[in-house]
């Protein structure tokens, strides 16, 4: 019962709000009234995901992707399938772009079974061509949430409490065909500490928002084909529940790269990445790679876990992109917008009454508007300010 009471109610349940009193007439135009609310929107939901976020920055994500019979609805075009294998691949290279130490695994289920389709892995070139690969696929059956929620659980269980083990589920079925009892699987995600997400693309399933309110996750249904976009990249940042994870060392190699004037690297060998493929056409054996500097063997892209001791390899570059998750930028503070027309320190657009709130670094006190505060917080991760401050410079390389 008390699991109930903390759910949150339905929106019909509830009172409506009266949403059309916030718009306001400015000398017969309501863009500007509108774009003050979308704007102040953005920044609400921009502190909510930066909020506990902090150690995200080796996370474990299943995409479980339905490929059902109700797939092939036009709905969304050309077909919800289509529309997701698309969206997908532009969330991938973004996610890796955003978490580049961190690895992710494909999922699809159909005719009441599961499929895993690429294994977790940092590569986002293979998970991209395996999502290519799936254009040919036929749609049909039902989906097996249970199935697929078992396959994920039998490779995240078995990694360590330090890492972020996520599964996102895309559903466009109403139904699901399963062999048991799926509350049982709902309690195992819990219990392993598993954050489960769902994205509906047809309406919202009890089941679903029951699992993912019961593990920490979230759920959405997409309205059109923005609006799932949208939803897809809310994934992107760590979520709040990285930060309850366990502190922990954790041993990473950086390999060096063989060139072919080093005489000591000009061997022929196939790298470790492709030494076990079955298609004999990307067995190339060539004297260039990464070595692993514990057991060297070569691979032939980073990120990677070595294939014969298991040590993660990363570059330098790597741990730097991933740098602002464990020191992210701190909340600026915001104050009411003054009349000395002071300017923007970052887009140098001069601050007028019509600015409403001007945003101020706490650390270098330099006046920020609201679009450059969500661009610094959401997409540069550093303060202008503060980076062109010797000062402020100094004190954050020292802090690091």
């Amino acid at each position: 019962m008390a699991e109930e009471e903390e759910e949150k109610e339905y929106r019909w349940e509830t009172g409506y709000e009266k949403t059309w009193e916030a718009i306001k007439e400015d000398n017969g135009l309501l863009e500007p009234s509108v774009a003050d609310i979308i704007l102040n929107a953005k920044r609400k939901r921009q502190l909510e995901r930066k909020q506990g976020a902090r150690l995200g920055m080796m996370r474990h994500l299943y995409i479980i992707l339905d490929a059902s019979e109700s797939m092939s609805n036009q709905d969304l075009k050309p077909t919800r399938f289509l529309c997701s294998l698309k969206l997908l691949g532009d969330f991938i290279e973004e996610f890796f772009y955003q978490n580049p130490i961190s690895q992710l695994g494909i999922i699809v289920t159909r005719n009441k079974r599961a499929e895993k389709i690429s294994d977790l892995a940092g590569n986002s070139k293979k998970h991209i061509k395996e999502l290519q690969s799936l254009h040919q696929t036929m749609v049909t059956g039902e989906p097996s949430l249970q199935n697929s929620l078992e396959l994920a659980l039998k490779s995240l269980r078995l990694l360590p409490s330090h890492a972020s083990k996520e599964i996102l589920i895309i559903v466009g079925a109403l139904t699901t065909c399963d062999p048991g009892d799926i509350n049982d699987t709902i309690q195992n995600m819990k219990s392993d500490g598993i954050r489960c997400s769902v994205i509906g693309l047809a309406a919202e399933l009890y089941i679903c928002k029951r699992m993912a309110n019961f593990t920490g996750g979230e759920h959405s249904v997409a309205l059109d084909d923005k609006h799932y976009k949208e939803q897809l990249s809310s994934h992107i940042d760590p979520p709040p529940a990285a930060t309850r994870l366990d502190a922990a060392l954790v041993k990473m190699g950086f390999p060096h790269h063989a060139l072919h004037s080093t005489a000591t690297d000009t061997s022929m060998t196939v790298c470790m990445c492709h030494a076990e493929s079955s298609d004999e056409s990307v067995k190339l054996m060539s004297t260039t790679g990464y070595l692993c500097p514990q057991c060297l063997s070569k691979h032939c892209e980073l990120p990677v876990e070595c294939k014969a001791c298991g040590l993660t390899l990363v570059s330098a570059p790597h741990l730097a992109r991933s740098y602002h998750y464990l020191f992210p930028v701190a909340t600026f503070q915001e104050i009411a917008s003054e009349s000395n027309h002071s300017s923007c320190f970052g887009c140098q657009k001069i601050l007028t009454e019509k600015d409403k709130k001007i945003y101020i670094c706490e650390k270098c006190n330099q006046p920020f508007c609201l679009d450059c505060e969500i661009f610094i917080h959401e997409s540069l991760h550093t303060c202008p300010g503060c980076a062109t401050n010797p000062e402020t410079y100094k004190k954050s390389v020292d802090k690091s």
